[in-house]
């Protein structure tokens, strides 16, 4: 039975990131593009100053490596429950103007409203987690931080480091598959726009309705694609009358050593792919400084600092 179960979630967890994301495992035309995007937008020599960045074993834990999942990759994890949660990958939020569509333009948008909704209880989540780096006297305790036994991104509470990367993995998977999702950086194939080809809004760069800081209005025509437990097993038989997530996603490209053409039908026309890589690492970059600017106000300066430099240093006790 336990050779049986590892081999069903194994195939589960294949299915799952194949359909619902930015690919997390490295095959089945996935290139583990949560991990590359996190890496590109949060380790150091990539434009973040070395007070901010992330060192190698932190980034490791933020973003994953090759036999792990991260705290961004951890949404995809059969064993972590979310693979078919709208909230955990803003999917299902799919609404034409057409007779009869089978789902309500309000019940679309309330589908990506309840997903921003979740990014905020979890950056919350975060920041309340995040007490327990320091002690009472204000330095960092070395039991609250992963030093030689890497964090399991189960869901259950542990060491301060492993809790606040969880959280904000969570925050940054669902930002990042917002944009492979959405139609925000889309433009659509030539001819005419219909259910398998819908309409793009075109943008560059990160959505300003994503910004956690405040509240602007929903954007006009903003949509992702209809995915249910059928379309896990069968995408073309999933979701009948609606747009499609195996329509409108941009999950899967190569990122590295060059960002390349995306290789799903929405991805891999019209820079749709490296458009939505570039706007992931965009609003990656400005959740961790929300999430930073979030400790500086709630601990204050010294303590919101320190807590900073526990999560981004691999020997915090030590270097911080």
């Amino acid at each position: 039975m336990r050779t049986v179960s590892i081999g069903l979630a194994s195939a589960f967890a294949l299915i799952a990131t194949t359909a619902l994301a930015f690919g997390t495992i490295n095959g089945m035309g996935q290139n583990q593009e949560h991990e590359r995007i996190t890496r590109h937008a949060l380790g150091c020599g990539q434009g973040l100053g070395n007070d901010v960045c992330f060192q190698s074993k932190s980034l490791d834990e933020i973003a994953g490596k090759p036999g792990t999942w991260g705290g961004v990759g951890a949404p995809d994890n059969p064993a972590r429950g979310l693979a078919f949660s709208s909230d955990a990958h803003c999917d299902n939020a799919d609404w034409v103007n057409v007779p009869n569509y089978p789902q309500s333009q309000a019940n679309a948008r309330n589908h990506l409203i309840s997903c921003r909704n979740a990014m905020k209880r979890h950056m919350d989540e975060a920041v309340k987690d995040a007490a327990k780096l320091l002690k009472s006297n204000g330095k960092i305790d070395d039991s609250e931080i992963p030093t030689w036994v890497t964090c399991t991104y189960l869901g259950t509470k542990g060491r301060a480091k492993c809790n606040v990367i969880e959280d904000f993995g969570r925050v940054l998977h669902a930002s990042q598959d917002f944009y492979s999702h959405s139609n925000w950086v889309d433009r659509p194939a030539s001819g005419g726009i219909t259910l398998s080809n819908p309409a793009g809004l075109g943008n560059s760069g990160r959505a300003p309705w994503l910004n956690l800081r405040q509240d602007v209005g929903f954007p006009d025509g903003l949509i992702t694609g209809c995915f249910d437990t059928l379309s896990a097993a069968s995408p073309s038989k999933g979701c009948p009358g609606h747009v499609k997530h195996e329509d409108l996603n941009k999950d899967k490209g190569t990122i590295d050593p060059s960002l390349g053409a995306g290789t799903t039908e929405r991805g891999k026309i019209n820079a749709n792919f490296q458009r939505a890589v570039d706007a992931a690492i965009d609003d990656t970059r400005d959740k961790w400084a929300t999430l930073r600017e979030r400790l500086v106000s709630t601990y204050g300066a010294q303590k919101g600092n320190k807590m900073i430099c526990a999560l981004t240093h691999d020997n915090p006790a030590k270097t911080c």
